[in-house]
């Protein structure tokens, strides 16, 4: 059973690595310009040359091929050079998607190409997290990908089965593959383009779990001031907390979808636009 379990950990690793090969090499991926700032923080120039290189077609190219190298050595070979060789790209890929989420919260991870241009959210990490476990545990396992594929062992079909709905669920590309293959589909238009309603962003931000954590701390319905800086709407709202009066600052996004609020508490009397 162990050693069922171990073979479907290398054919998922194998599919994943293939399918994020191809999709680097077909989709190609929009060079995003690089913001000044991100929720008014200045951007450091490294990081900004950085992201650029990043999203360039000639590394897109050659991070493709070798994914792709590398899932058919996963099928090929059952050699621990190859399983420690995947494992630590998948590591490497954890660390920098985490590093997207907390330094470029708007730009995408470019982990499928051109279909992973969404900002990197939960759901982005949490892949990378459990593709690195899988990683981990494939290491002892004795048969290659085409071995456990013409073993047809029931238990490995169905552990693949079900890690592999897993991965789609906790991967957004999804919604954007049929979007791209409809002729003549209106390409989605960038978050910081994207006409977003005023009701829109109430509407988000009243039912966000951050509004009813600070709910009854603020001191009126109508914010102090609404301003919008490229994918995000920010609403400034008095409060008092802890005997003082202070500042709600909720940042709103303004993508079509997955829309998230990020909440920051502000002094009264300081200025909102040096404090973001």
């Amino acid at each position: 059973m162990v050693t069922a379990a171990q073979d479907a950990q290398v054919l998922l690793l194998a599919a994943v690595l293939l399918a994020a090969g191809a999709a680097k090499l077909v989709f190609r991926e929009p060079v995003p310009a690089a913001p000044d700032h991100v929720h008014g923080v200045p951007v450091p120039a490294g990081a900004a040359r950085v992201t650029a290189l990043r999203h360039g077609r000639r590394v897109s190219v050659c991070l493709g091929l070798g994914e792709g190298v590398l899932g058919l050595a996963l099928l090929l070979s059952s050699h621990v050079a190859v399983r420690l060789a995947t494992t630590a790209v998948f590591a490497a890929a954890t660390w920098v998607v985490g590093e997207l989420r907390v330094r470029r919260p708007d730009a995408g991870c470019g982990c499928f190409g051109g279909l992973s241009g969404k900002r990197v959210g939960r759901r982005s990490v949490a892949r990378a997290v459990l593709l690195t476990a899988v990683a981990v545990a494939a290491l002892g396992a004795p048969h290659t990908g085409l071995d456990a594929l013409r073993g047809g062992h029931v238990l490995v079909g169905a552990v693949f089965a079900v890690e592999l709905a897993l991965f789609a669920a906790l991967s957004p590309e999804l919604a954007a593959v049929p979007v791209r293959r409809l002729p003549g589909a209106r390409p989605a238009t960038p978050c910081e383009r994207r006409r977003s309603p005023l009701a829109e962003t109430y509407a988000t931000l009243r039912g966000s779990a951050e509004w009813a954590a600070h709910e009854d701390a603020v001191t009126s319905a109508v914010p102090l001031d609404v301003w919008r800086e490229g994918c995000w709407r920010f609403l400034a709202y008095p409060a008092r907390l802890d005997g003082r009066d202070v500042r709600l600052v909720f940042a709103v996004s303004t993508a079509e979808r997955d829309r998230v609020v990020r909440p920051a508490r502000v002094q009264a009397e300081r200025r909102l636009s040096a404090a973001l």
